[in-house]
């Protein structure tokens, strides 16, 4: 079952690096999906520079799984925030799509991994 968390994990981790990076690189279509929902471009810097801060805490996470825990509140919290940015404009539904489904899966690493949060002297 662990092997299953650790390729969500893997998977959020690299979706974040990639969309960090070519939020920054000014690739096209970020150009265009940040002029589609209006807002500003220099909010396109700040929004790669936040994935890949939630990317850096998934990195540091497969030795501390509380930091993977918050890098799942973090990315989940910037993913509900994409969602509702895309029905602030009335996008269509299967827009948000990709957004909802990183949101789910930071849910359950954060659920998952919370467990060390809850716990972080065991007794052992």
């Amino acid at each position: 079952m662990f092997i299953i968390f650790v390729i969500l994990q893997s998977f959020l981790l690299i979706s974040m690096s990639v969309a960090g990076i070519s939020k920054l690189a000014g690739e096209k279509n970020q150009v265009a999906l940040f002029e589609s929902i209006e807002l500003p471009q220099w909010f396109r810097f700040v929004t790669g520079l936040v994935q890949l801060a939630g990317a850096a805490g998934l990195l540091i996470g497969y030795w501390y799984p509380e930091v993977a825990a918050l890098a799942g509140i973090w990315i989940g919290i910037t993913m509900l925030l994409a969602c509702l940015s895309h029905f602030r404009v009335k996008h269509p539904v299967g827009n948000a799509i990709p957004a909802i489904v990183i949101t789910l899966i930071a849910t359950t690493l954060v659920f998952v991994y919370a467990y060390g949060m809850s716990h972080p002297f065991p007794l052992t």
